[in-house]
Formats: C-alpha cells, structure tokens, sequence
C-alpha cells in the first residue's frame, strides 16, 4: 500500500476551483492582492496555473486531470492583480511597492488605489473593519469593469470561514449564518477557501514566497481579530483541536441543506407566481396569497427573501423582523393592507395576491 502524498495549497486550490467550477476557460478575473500571506499564496498559485506549471510529480497531475500533451483544462483565462492602500499603516506603501514588483517580474497587469479608509469610516460612522472592505470590494468591481471582466478572486481561507460563523452567530443570524463564506456567490470565487491558514503559511515558505505581514493582525481590536487570537486559540486548548475542521464540516452540512430547501423554495415558487414585471420601469412581482399561506413559515420566508432577490438583486436591508411582518401581513388575509419595510421596497395585499414591488 502506497503512502499517501500531502496535498499542499496548490493541490487544493486546483481541488477547490475545478468541483465548484470556479474558474473556466475564456475567464479574466480580477485578483485582489494585498501582499500579505493568503493574497500572495493565490497569486502564485493562480499565475502557475496560468504559465502551466503542473509538472509536479504523478499525483498533482492526476489531481488537475491534465489532458493530451500536458494541458490543463484550466489554463486558458487571464487575470490582473488589484491592490488598495488603505493609508492607515506606515508600512503600506512598502506593501503596495511589494505587489506591485511581483506583478512587473511576473508581466502581470497591476492596478492599485490609495484610499483614506479611516476618514471614510469617521464621515459614514462606520467600523474601520467595513469602510476597508467596502473600498476594496468598490475598487475591484472598478477595475472588473475597466478590462471587461467577470470574476473577482478572494484569497479567504478555512480559517476565515469559521471566523465568519463565529461572528455571525454572535450577531444572532442563525442558520444562514453557519455558512460562512461559501467558494463562490455570483462573480465573486474563493479559490483557496478550503486551505487552512497554517498551510497557506508553509505553501509560502516552501516556495520561497515573503509576504507582508500586517501587525494590525495580532491587535485585539477588532471582533475578528478577537475571535482569530483569543476564542479559537481557546477552544481549541480547552475543549476540540479540530475546532476549524468541525465548524467547516457543520458549514458544508448547512450549504447542503440551504440548497436543497432553495431547490423546493424555487419549486413552490413557480407554482404560486401569477406574474412578474422584473424589466420595465414599475417592477413588481405578484404572489397567489393562498397558495403562500399554505407554505411551512420556513418555505414561506425563503420565498420572500427569493421574491425579493428577483426584483433587487440581493436582500441587503431586509432583516429577520421583516420577514416576520410580511408573513403575519398575509397570514391575516385582510385586503388593501400593506407594508414597506424599506423605502424601496413595498409589500401590498389585495384580491387573494400579495404584491411586492420595487418602489423607485
């Protein structure tokens, strides 16, 4: 019996993108880069696949299912490095010059931005934590639209997975919350999302790769940072060493369910719409108000945070208390009463039909 050969990040990144079919051919990804280990490790893995160095021994080959001739299925997409200086540390300069000159040996097309992340914080009186992430997310879509691309690259891992589910079950978001970081929604892919942290960090080691190092990483400032220094290392000395892995089985478990209720939610949905108005300048969708009522309130919330999805995109500014109210509006089956849980959106009952619209 032969021994079984360690799959390094290379290895599971390759796993990761062809099971979720992250990345296809014709592809052009913007690749968000910081400098800092995980950004780094996806860089170098994204640009071997990319120049076809899959000549690493007979497992890895295997692994990445090489066609005829040593091609891999996954070579013909291109991708250009985004990097955003947040102008809070010192040393952030040093960071953007870092990637920058990877990027230039590389031939990598490299864009990047200074942003003063702290004032937009104090001006919008937001978390420091969310003005970053909301500069970054805004410059990626900037530059995805500037070369006609359609995928951005995330270098989240295993260990911001569980992280996330921490913190969205402190936040009381419940099931959906276990989720965590999925591998891909929408445009958005997370190659390395199944590589914990520590093998990220030896990836780099092991192929001579020096990332920056944010100090602001190990001040327990921020939630995250609470939860990444001071919860897990604690759980895992008192109570389960395997912490990350069993969080990220519980994840896996919760995705298969969400997609399976999301099948029967699509299912019921097709049965009770009576119309959909989704590409003119009145959008609203019309629900049969007997066919919903008759829905478990499970089924019943999921259609509406569908509905919704449909007319808006995203349910960004819908919370669980308005979902409640829209159930109780129609369980009470009395006409001409309506809700509007945001100035957008509008939910009206009337003639046995509930009638939600995007209101502009």
């Amino acid at each position: 019996m032969g021994t079984r050969i360690k799959e390094d990040c290379y290895v599971k990144a390759i796993k990761t993108i062809q099971k979720y079919e992250l990345i296809k051919r014709g592809d052009k990804i913007v690749v968000g880069v910081s400098g800092g280990p995980d950004s780094m490790c996806l860089l170098e893995i994204l640009s071997k696949m990319k120049q076809k160095s899959c000549q690493r021994g007979r497992a890895i080959l295997a692994t990445e299912k090489m066609c005829q001739n040593g091609t891999s299925p996954l070579a013909q997409f291109d991708f250009v490095v985004a990097h955003v200086n947040h102008m809070i540390r010192e040393e952030a300069k040093e960071d953007e010059e870092y990637v920058k000159k990877y990027c230039i040996k590389n031939n990598i097309q490299f864009f990047s931005k200074s942003i003063d992340v702290q004032k937009i914080a104090n001006t919008n009186k937001i978390s420091t934590e969310e003005a970053g992430r909301n500069a970054r997310y805004d410059f990626f879509n900037e530059v995805l639209q500037s070369i006609n691309g359609n995928k951005i690259a995330i270098a989240h891992n295993k260990n911001d997975k569980v992280e996330t589910m921490i913190m969205n079950e402190l936040r009381g978001c419940g099931i959906q919350g276990l989720k965590g970081i999925e591998p891909s929604r929408g445009k958005y892919i997370r190659p390395l999302i199944e590589c914990e942290r520590k093998e990220i960090e030896d990836y780099c080691k092991e192929n001579h790769i020096e990332p920056r190092i944010d100090k602001t990483n190990f001040e327990n400032v921020y939630t995250r940072n609470k939860i990444r220094n001071i919860v897990i290392p604690y759980i895992e000395q008192e109570f389960n060493p395997n912490i990350i892995q069993a969080m990220d089985r519980l994840s896996n478990l919760i995705i298969e369910q969400d997609i399976y209720i999301q099948k029967q939610v699509e299912k019921i949905y097709k049965e009770i719409v009576l119309e959909e108005k989704i590409d003119s300048d009145k959008q609203y969708i019309l629900l049969d108000l007997k066919g919903f009522n008759k829905q478990e309130k499970v089924i019943k919330s999921n259609i509406l945070l569908y509905t919704i999805t449909r007319l808006f995109n995203t349910t960004k500014g819908i919370e669980k208390i308005h979902i409640e109210d829209i159930i109780k509006l129609c369980a009470n089956n009395v006409g001409n009463k309506f809700l509007t849980p945001n100035k957008n959106l509008k939910i009206f009952i009337k003639n046995g039909k509930i009638k939600i619209s995007k209101e502009v």
